[in-house]
């Protein structure tokens, strides 16, 4: 059955530590504060937030299936460390329909060496990085104009 109001929010590891986790990289919101802010947001653009948070790479992969077999209209990813070694994240945004928008609060590409290689931008229809909290309403923007 397809939701083409239904917009995915995918958070990857340690994302649930936000608030607490290095804020001087990641700020003080916590991953609660993100998700409210883009319900508000996605309240007054009459379209659904479906968002999540887990620690494991097969969970992810499985939601971003589910995105595609549910018909959603978009899914904003933020894949954490999954960005610069998942294969299979990379694999399941090529292997769908639904266009994927990978998201980052920091700037991968002003940090260390390791961070500059994205296998989920490989295959998303775009990044939007270095915002902060604000990546994720970036997201949600560009999301509701596709």
């Amino acid at each position: 059955m397809a939701d083409a109001r239904k917009i995915y929010v995918l958070n990857g590891p340690n994302l649930n530590m936000l608030g607490t986790r290095e804020p001087e990289i990641y700020g003080y919101d916590t991953l609660d504060d993100i998700a409210e802010r883009m319900e508000d947001a996605a309240n007054r653009a009459h379209v659904e937030i479906d968002f999540r948070q887990s620690n494991h790479e097969g969970h992810l992969v499985d939601w971003l299936q589910e995105a595609h077999a549910e018909g959603a209209h978009a899914v904003i990813i933020n894949p954490g460390a999954y960005t610069h070694t998942s294969i299979a994240l990379h694999d399941a945004i090529k292997g769908i329909s639904v266009p994927v928008i990978e998201i980052h609060l920091s700037n991968p590409h002003a940090r260390e060496p390791f961070r500059h290689k994205s296998y989920v931008g490989m295959a998303a229809k775009g990044t939007i990085a270095g915002f902060g909290p604000m990546s994720y309403m970036l997201a949600l923007e560009a999301a509701l104009e596709l």
